[in-house]
């Protein structure tokens, strides 16, 4: 199956939304933490709704332990600088997509060791999307090539 991380998120509204999203989607959520707020229960209920219960969240203290724990794992970086347009990638089961900060992105090292950065096209000429949007937009696609079951 596909998972979805987030690298150290900044708003917490968004990561509420991503953990919906997971939690709808039935996809595992990693989050690369420090975060930009408080990552507390309350603050989980309070952007998440009754969704967090659901969700197969794993928080990792850094961007090395989220390495090491998801090694065997292809991870595709969303970003506005990436050389692959969304729609000319194939997806494969396992891949992790990533999003970075809402304010920053990645950090270099974290772009150079994704495998694969995409780009969602935008011929509208908006400069980019909100990450979670971004997100469900990306695990839609996935989920569209690989037809996972219970997805028709």
């Amino acid at each position: 199956m596909i998972g979805l991380a987030a690298y150290q998120p900044d708003i917490a509204p968004n990561l509420g939304a991503m953990i919906r999203i997971s939690a709808c989607f039935g996809l595992p959520l990693d989050i690369i933490e420090p975060c930009g707020f408080p990552l507390s229960v309350k603050a989980l209920r309070r952007s998440a709704m009754d969704y967090a219960n659901m969700a197969d969240m794993t928080r990792h203290d850094s961007w090395e332990a989220f390495r090491e724990s998801r090694a065997q794992h292809r991870l595709v970086l969303l970003t506005t600088a990436g050389a692959t347009g969304l729609w000319d990638f194939s997806f494969r089961q396992g891949d992790i997509i990533l999003t970075g900060r809402e304010s920053a992105g990645v950090p270099p090292q974290v772009a150079a060791a994704a495998d694969a950065r995409l780009r969602i096209p935008m011929p509208g000429g908006g400069r980019s999307l909100n990450v979670a949007v971004a997100a469900a937009i990306a695990l839609a696609e996935a989920m569209r090539q690989l037809r996972p079951e219970g997805a028709a």
